[in-house]
């Protein structure tokens, strides 16, 4: 009855949709990916994925209920999405101590500090990784070798390391995985790196289901794969192919599910379009030319800033209107 007693402004649109249905739909398009990164790492990618999901829940639960004094909304899945998501960009021998921290930063300053879902200005797992990355460089950069690997050694580099090393000292690309197993995770890395076929899939089922959108996801990569393009042609010997920068790194997890978070991206298809195509630039700026072998965080983190000015200057149409 109170529902039939609230005026609101017209148009009207209904919808069966709620921000708890469109969280646990992500939820659902990434255990795919998590389920085979157990496969491929083992029980402690699973152990650490619990250690961060319970950690950015708690974190929020407490800020909530004993700083912001609010109800707390724990029940909403964002903080589960978030802990799944720093999950996925760490390496699965992390210290259990430093993902803590991680949750802590990516909740209690990416996201609470800033007043709470829907009013955060930058993708929350993305600033804990950062800082992590910036705060414990070493054991950010440590990547356990995949069981599907034939290796004598427990860590290596990531074909990205290994594309960076070569431009950096002019010598010819080695040592690089096939398509196959870019695509299955037959390579170290993140949990969120080493399943790009089975992102594409969770990918896909968000567009499907219209929980994403295909401006952000097709600009950033297809930026990318322009990039890679234009440097393999320049010099094919230093320079790989764009398959290995669209199935490594970051690339297909950032263009799926943290580029297009609906709280930090542009609302219009043309600003989601330029927001892709600077994340695209930005990444393959940092990987060919900065310090990092990969920029996929960076590079969103700064075109988060850019968000606000987005929407300013490319406001949707009102509705009824003249365009």
């Amino acid at each position: 009855m109170n529902n039939l007693l609230k005026i609101s402004p017209s148009p009207h649109v209904q919808t069966r949709d709620s921000v708890r249905k469109i969280m646990y739909r992500v939820i659902l398009a990434l255990l795919p990916a998590l389920i085979w990164s157990v496969v491929v790492f083992g029980f402690g990618a699973l152990l650490l994925t619990v250690i961060s999901v319970a950690a950015c829940v708690c974190a929020e639960y407490l800020i909530q209920r004993f700083i912001l004094k609010t109800e707390p909304s724990i029940s909403d899945g964002s903080a589960i999405i978030t802990g799944i998501l720093l999950a996925f960009n760490v390496p699965s021998n992390l210290p259990w101590w430093i993902m803590v921290i991680g949750a802590i930063v990516a909740i209690g300053v990416g996201k609470m500090s800033f007043g709470g879902l829907g009013t955060n200005i930058f993708n929350p797992a993305l600033v804990g990784r950062v800082f992590l990355l910036i705060s414990f460089p070493v054991q950010m950069t440590t990547w356990p070798v995949s069981r599907l690997c034939d290796a004598d050694t427990a860590t290596t580099a990531t074909p990205l390391a290994l594309f960076k090393g070569a431009a950096k000292s002019g010598n010819a690309v080695s040592e690089l995985p096939d398509s196959i197993d870019l695509l299955f995770g037959n390579m170290p890395g993140s949990l969120g790196e080493i399943s790009a076929l089975l992102l594409i899939i969770g990918g896909l089922y968000l567009l499907v289901r219209k929980v994403i959108t295909w401006q952000t996801p097709v600009s950033m990569l297809g930026t990318i794969f322009i990039f890679a393009v234009i440097f393999h042609y320049i010099n094919p010997e230093i320079y790989v192919l764009p398959v290995y920068h669209l199935l490594t790194g970051g690339a297909i997890l950032g263009a799926f599910f943290m580029a297009t978070d609906m709280v930090t991206s542009p609302m219009s298809g043309k600003g989601q379009i330029i927001f892709g195509i600077g994340i695209g630039v930005i990444t393959m700026c940092i990987r060919l030319f900065g310090a990092y072998p990969e920029g996929v965080s960076f590079a969103i983190l700064i075109m988060n800033a850019f968000t606000p000015l987005i929407n300013k200057g490319l406001k949707p149409g009102r509705f009824g209107g003249k365009k």
